[in-house]
């Protein structure tokens, strides 16, 4: 496995630290909690239940973001983008906090597992 390819999930499993049915179980959790521009779009009032389906369904066509689509569109303006995104990131679970919070890992074997993996990533960029 190419470290400079690697994603942390993959880093820890080849490590012994995690299970393949980890990951999976993280991601499960990532997948519930992290949300999805277009829902948060559609809660503000800026996209229509149609209009947000209407881009998923041009996204799936072309190898586009959910955001540039709806720019595109005219359907959302550079700022509410931005405001989307900004409220998605302060609420992104990352996979390394999902393992925490199944109690996979603790939070020092993530912080020093992180600490390692980015300096593998550095190296190899």
């Amino acid at each position: 496995m190419s470290v400079r390819k690697a994603f942390f999930g993959r880093y820890l499993l080849k490590k012994g630290i995690i299970t393949f049915d980890d990951i999976i179980e993280a991601r499960r959790l990532q997948k519930r909690q992290n949300r999805k521009i277009g829902e948060l779009a559609v809660e503000k009032g800026y996209l229509t239940d149609r209009e947000r389906e209407s881009i998923l369904i041009i996204q799936e066509e072309e190898d586009s973001l959910f955001g540039s689509i709806a720019v595109k569109m005219g359907l959302l303006n550079a700022s509410q983008l931005e405001e989307l995104l900004d409220e998605q990131k302060k609420t992104y679970l990352y996979l390394g906090e999902a393992l925490v919070q199944l109690g996979v890992i603790n939070q020092e074997q993530l912080t020093e597992n992180l600490r390692k993996f980015n300096v593998l990533q550095s190296k190899h960029a």
